[in-house]
């Protein structure tokens, strides 16, 4: 079976400020070694970014830039989207199928929306999903502490059978990308 990372939405505008995702700065660093693992097997590692027409994460705006930290390699491939769902009018569907990719490592920010929604519809597509349960962050919400949002989707996400192929939550460090 062939492999790709999912690196969804890291981008400086979620990195910073009142609004920082938890633990960016180590979420970052987890993503580094899961995409040079990636990258030594030859699995292709996608960034992924939101972009909105004006304002906050305005295509080409310094918010929208790739975070800090991030390490970023010139046959690294990109995509942009407008919706939660990376899969939802964005060419991704097609890349990943003229590469022979038939499973998905995903990770990156914010939980609850974009790495959920792409995640479920990955599965929905017939994709199995290695979620890298200490590589994806939010920054929370009135109800819930980020740490929890993160723990609620490691276990929910883990837990949906309808579709067929499954989500399995590894961490980083246990995490094997073969050739």
């Amino acid at each position: 079976m062939k492999t790709a990372l999912l690196i969804i939405d890291v981008q400086q505008g979620l990195c910073e400020g009142e609004g920082r995702a938890f633990e960016s700065d180590e979420v970052i660093a987890r993503i580094n070694q899961v995409a040079t693992q990636a990258r030594a097997a030859h699995a292709p590692v996608v960034f992924i970014q939101h972009e909105t027409r004006v304002g906050y994460l305005e295509h080409g705006s310094r918010e929208w830039q790739l975070a800090d930290g991030l390490q970023v390699q010139p046959g690294d491939l990109r995509v942009r989207k407008t919706t939660p769902d990376a899969f939802q009018g964005t060419e991704l569907a097609t890349l990943l199928k003229a590469r022979g990719v038939s499973e998905l490592i995903v990770c990156g920010m914010h939980t609850e929306f974009c790495v959920d929604s792409t995640t479920r519809r990955a599965l929905a597509l017939g994709y199995p999903v290695t979620l890298v349960a200490d590589a994806h962050t939010s920054a929370g919400n009135a109800v819930l502490t980020p740490r929890l949002v993160i723990d609620h989707h490691n276990a929910t996400l883990t837990n949906i059978s309808s579709f067929g192929p499954r989500a399995q939550a590894v961490a980083s460090a246990d995490l094997q990308i073969d050739a």
